[in-house]
């Protein structure tokens, strides 16, 4: 809350400040907690990535620290919460955005509540309180990057199939795809990439081994990538040889 207009404010930990050390406090902690989990995002190849959340949290943290200092320069009866009210409802605009709705299938839900919850978490940080902020941004990485463990332990192994995956992207996506693959767990037995076309397109086909609801979450993760035109995955009996040209899936 802001104590004193024209010279102090009050900030959780640090107490009474000078409302210009404050505001540079409140800015630090934006940067550093959207950043944190922008970097997660920024890693997984999300639209929202690193800059959009920094952003996000730095324009929620603004407009809470303005609205209170506005509040606190008045002397009419405010009620702060209609700033909170006010971020939500605009921020939803963001997340809608960031769904897409395929053919039966829906991604983007993870982003957008990633930028809802690091809206949330500017907004913590403008009403004075980043200690709070900081914890909250922690777990939000801990969902984000550590709960695959016990999705392990509920997709008991004797589940596991075969499953092929293929995909379209603007140019090598690779990395990135392995990198979905791995943080799930899933095991890669066999892959190939080459060019599509003249346009810089690449098609992959990948053949994993893992429980369909893994499967279903990797096809989700690299479908909502940022360089991935198209994926399908299928079920499949065994694995083809490399030369072999796999018969393509109508799942999206």
């Amino acid at each position: 809350m802001i104590a004193n207009y024209d010279t102090k404010m009050t900030i959780e930990f640090f107490g009474e400040v000078s409302i210009y050390f404050g505001i540079g406090i409140q800015v630090i902690f934006a940067l550093v907690l959207g950043g944190l989990v922008g970097y997660d995002r920024e890693v997984k190849m999300k639209a929202a990535g690193f800059k959009t959340n920094i952003m996000i949290c730095l324009g929620a943290t603004l407009y809470t620290t303005i609205s209170l200092i506005t509040m606190s320069e008045t002397n009419n009866m405010v009620d702060p919460n209609r700033v909170a009210a006010q971020i939500v409802s605009g921020i939803g605009f963001l997340g809608a955005g960031a769904i897409i709705q395929g053919k039966g299938n829906v991604t983007g839900l993870t982003t957008a509540a990633t930028i809802w919850v690091v809206a949330a978490i500017g907004y913590t940080i403008g009403a004075g309180h980043p200690i709070v902020a900081t914890v909250f941004s922690i777990t939000v990485l801990v969902v984000l990057r550590m709960l695959n463990p016990i999705n392990k332990v509920i997709e008991r192994e004797r589940d596991y199939s075969l499953f092929h995956i293929e995909l379209i992207s603007y140019g090598q996506a690779f990395q990135i795809v392995h990198t979905i693959i791995e943080n799930e767990k899933v095991e890669i037995v066999n892959l190939k990439e080459g060019t599509f076309g003249n346009e810089g397109m690449y098609i992959s086909d990948i053949f994993v081994k893992g429980h369909s609801r893994a499967i279903e979450r990797v096809s989700n993760e690299i479908n909502d990538a940022l360089k991935i035109k198209k994926v399908n995955y299928r079920e499949i009996a065994s694995i083809p040889t490399l030369d072999e040209t796999p018969v393509k899936s109508n799942n999206s």
